[in-house]
């Protein structure tokens, strides 16, 4: 079953008047795909590339400029506003940063209670269940309820306070979460315990799961068994199944991408392309008939420049005019990809 999908999402913010005039800044251009219940999908790319947007779109904190959202099988993007909150709320964000997304002058009981205090009142519930699920949220993400409920968020540590955050999401029985950096924010040994958090409740809950990362080997930790969506100014330039993009990525912004990862001397081998360099940066105006990625592009050729790639592709695609499979992440010593 599909439990949310996207149709040509595009959203457009209207700068400010400035020096420029009025300049529109297309930050999500025409991106489409869907999430199986339990599935997960990673979109990776630069600071600025629009996997925030998207994200903050699907989970009705930006209001989309065109296209669709369809989450199990209904469109929300055509239901009135009152409609819209209640499907929305099926979507839930997991915020980047733990430190800003809890309220330092409220406890952790106070900051679970708020959204428990409005689904009892949807469904009649009680105190006894608000309580009952504050305990079984908690439990579920692990942490013991008994020690935290009382404190603020400063008492508490970095993991702690991300694992509350997803215990909040959590409390409104969500159907698909939304990871937005969601360990970049805490000390490097506590990453892998929310990423295997997260990962357990694909598993085990069925909940589907958008990760937005810089960090490669995360999206593929959590990513296992689904699809990774590679963003480049707001489009999607290579899709497919995640260890198919990473060990055999056909776009050279990919591949520029995962080279970045660094390599851990003595331990893993570098891939025979290890380093794809990117030129300039993504500022530069584009003719609307160009590849976007043509000004950084070390294989551009005059086609580049002339007309626009389109996908291509079944399962792994890309767009790019002359692909090429270049293997530029390390492996294992004697590893074999």
């Amino acid at each position: 079953m599909i439990m949310i999908e996207v149709k040509n999402l595009v959203k457009v913010f209207g700068a400010k008047k400035g020096l420029l005039g009025h300049d529109a800044i297309t930050a999500v251009a025409g991106v489409s795909f869907s999430v199986p219940e339990g599935g997960s999908l990673s979109l990776i790319g630069e600071s600025g590339s629009g996997k925030t947007t998207i994200g903050r779109i699907l989970a009705g904190l930006e209001s989309p400029t065109s296209g669709e959202i369809i989450i199990q099988g209904t469109h929300v993007t055509k239901l009135l506003p009152a409609e819209r909150h209640k499907f929305l709320r099926r979507v839930q964000l997991i915020q980047q940063d733990p430190y800003q997304a809890l309220n330092p002058a409220r406890t952790i009981e106070q900051a679970l209670e708020d959204p428990l205090k409005v689904m009892a009142r949807e469904q009649g519930k009680d105190e006894r269940w608000i309580l009952s699920r504050m305990h079984d949220v908690l439990l579920r993400t692990g942490i013991e309820p008994g020690v935290v409920l009382n404190k603020y968020p400063h008492m508490l540590s970095g993991g702690q306070r991300q694992r509350i955050v997803i215990a909040r999401a959590l409390t409104v029985d969500p159907k698909v979460l939304i990871a937005d950096e969601a360990v970049s924010m805490i000390d490097v040994s506590l990453r892998l315990g929310v990423l295997k958090l997260l990962k357990e409740l694909r598993e085990q809950f069925g909940i589907a799961l958008i990760f937005i990362t810089h960090d490669v080997a995360s999206a593929r930790y959590v990513g296992q068994e689904g699809k990774l969506f590679v963003i480049y100014k707001g489009t999607i330039i290579e899709s497919g199944p995640t260890d198919d993009v990473i060990t055999q990525p056909y776009h050279p912004y990919t591949q520029a991408l995962l080279s970045a990862v660094p390599v851990l001397k003595g331990l893993e081998d570098p891939g025979p392309d290890r380093f794809i360099p990117l030129r300039g940066d993504d500022r530069e105006i584009i003719a609307d008939t160009s590849c976007l990625y043509q000004p950084r592009c070390p294989f551009a050729q005059a086609q580049c420049s002339e007309t626009r790639p389109v996908s291509q592709g079944l399962e792994h695609t890309y767009a790019c005019h002359f692909p090429v499979i270049r293997r530029v992440v390390a492996t294992a010593r004697g590893e074999r990809i």
